[in-house]
């Protein structure tokens, strides 16, 4: 079973990932922890990837593909695996199409994970960190004890630039520029599933687990 996940900033992807590993006992491919294992490797397409990353550059498609083959043939992705970050482009679904079908696979279900814009930037906005310990806390959810300060050692919590909302607006915009081609890229071939991804985690992972059916 071949799932991608895809969903805006702070829609839960991360959260509701490792509980689909749990359940569904396939490994979380999240490409960005890939590049960086690949890199730290040493192997040959390791050796490649540095270069590239090291040069500043974005790795092509088809290294990346490469990877996520390489890393589909490890017993623990036997029966399946969760694409986390991955296809972003039409080319790149395609890609992973192909890549699939030579090893006789595809694409099972890609699990769209909506919220709202408004709700998106509520959600990230919140988020405070403490720059000493690394504790992480939300103005909303998870509050400190004492307001603006950490529980563990009263150093004034930080709100990361990425977190602003003008900058996770321009995350959205983003997302939803490169996002809605690859929806359309799936669509005709019946395998999204659009999930509410607004109230309790365990309600949202209800819903896509029936999603998957």
């Amino acid at each position: 079973m071949i799932l991608v996940l895809m969903g805006p900033p702070g829609a839960g992807k991360g959260t509701q990932a490792k509980k689909l590993v749990a359940r569904y006992g396939i490994p979380q491919l999240s490409t960005g922890d890939m590049l960086r294992a690949a890199r730290k490797s040493g192997s040959e397409l390791g050796q490649k990837v540095a270069a590239i990353m090291d040069a500043g550059g974005l790795v092509p498609d088809d290294v990346v593909i490469a990877l996520i083959e390489d890393r589909l043939g490890n017993p623990d992705a036997a029966a399946g695996a969760i694409l986390d970050g991955f296809p972003r482009t039409v080319a790149q679904a395609e890609a992973l199409d192909a890549m699939l079908a030579r090893r006789g696979k595809r694409v099972d279900a890609v699990l769209a994970i909506d919220v709202p814009d408004d709700e998106v930037v509520r959600r990230n906005a919140g988020r405070r960190s403490c720059p000493v310990c690394g504790a992480t806390y939300h103005v909303e959810f998870k509050p400190p004890r004492s307001p603006g300060v950490c529980d563990a050692d009263g150093t004034a919590l930080v709100q990361r630039e990425d977190d602003k909302p003008d900058r996770i607006r321009a995350r959205l915009e983003a997302y939803h520029r490169q996002t809605a081609p690859v929806l359309g890229y799936y669509e005709p071939k019946g395998i999204v599933r659009s999930i509410d991804g607004v109230g309790d985690i365990d309600a949202v992972f209800d819903r896509l687990v029936a999603a998957i059916g």
